[in-house]
């Protein structure tokens, strides 16, 4: 079978009364096939095309349930290239689904593109909610839920790298990251030298599989044990927030009346108390004005 969309199968040219088709973002099970939902497996026998990352990996899934829905590649290296083909082929009648190698499409996956083009077409969208591991991980870390920033997979290293752990430090809620198994270790140690070693933190591996398993603790628990015994399978890493800022209004004022000597405006002394010092943007404007009057 062929990894690339067969666009001789293609409904011949919309007319005035050919609705348009829709883009169904299906999601799939984690590891577990026991979690693939039934409106999943009617909406991918129902559709004309369904774009996976790996067809071979797909047709695994696919086969299970017995669907022989011609399947396509979608990934990374073709998406932009495809997407239009894809939209026309929509727009001329025929119902897409797209689904990643496991778990919601988009989520650190390919697809961000294709639904882009869908919606800018006028091509409805629909998700097709399942199995998650970002959202797995999140609910069974024991941290914090209500507020969490999800950032999938950290740059390799370099200035973004830093710029990504100096944000997640400042977080003040849960933050959720995928790593690979090999780089675990090396990650919870950036994460110990940039936000403190004694953060709370959870790892989870082969999440809703028969070896699904969470390590809880510090962040530097966690680095020493990983540092020389990689995890095995897929991971998330769950990190918590950054715990109640102590504010020193002396220090504070002390920062504003400097940065007005150097002729910072109010706003750059505002933003650097909030950055700096963490103070409210109310508070950090007040101790900036006031260095103006004085």
């Amino acid at each position: 079978m062929s990894d690339e969309v067969d666009h001789r199968a293609e409904p011949d040219h919309p007319t005035e009364n050919t609705p348009a088709g829709t883009l169904f973002i299906v999601s799939t099970p984690i590891g577990n096939m026991g979690d693939m939902t039934f409106r999943a497996v009617e909406m991918l026998k129902h559709v004309s095309l369904v774009l996976c990352e790996d067809t071979r990996h797909s047709r695994r899934l696919l086969d299970h349930y017995g669907i022989t829905t011609h399947a396509a590649a979608l990934h990374e290296h073709n998406e932009a290239r495809e997407s239009p083909r894809i939209v026309s082929r929509m727009l001329a009648g025929s119902d897409v689904a797209v689904i990643s190698d496991a778990g919601t499409p988009l989520l650190s996956d390919p697809g961000a593109r294709l639904v882009e083009a869908a919606i800018a077409a006028g091509v409805r969208v629909v998700p097709i909610p399942g199995a998650s591991a970002l959202l797995s991980a999140l609910v069974g870390a024991g941290l914090a839920t209500d507020v969490f920033t999800f950032v999938g997979f950290l740059a390799r290293k370099g200035k973004e790298r830093a710029a990504q752990l100096a944000m997640l430090s400042a977080l003040s809620h849960t933050s959720v990251l995928y790593e690979a198994p090999n780089r675990v270790g090396d990650t919870l140690e950036d994460v110990a030298k940039v936000m403190g070693a004694t953060r709370r933190a959870a790892v989870a591996r082969e999440l809703s599989k028969h070896f699904e398993e969470f390590r809880r603790g510090t962040v530097r628990e966690l680095a020493d044990e990983y540092r020389d015994t990689p995890p095995r399978g897929e991971v998330v890493i769950v990190i918590e927030g950054r715990g109640p800022v102590m504010l020193d209004e002396t220090a504070m004022r002390d920062t504003a009346r400097a940065l007005r000597l150097t002729g910072a405006t109010t706003r750059d002394i505002a933003q650097t108390l909030v950055e700096q010092h963490g103070a409210s943007r109310n508070l950090a404007y007040r101790f900036a004005q006031d260095a103006q009057d004085a």
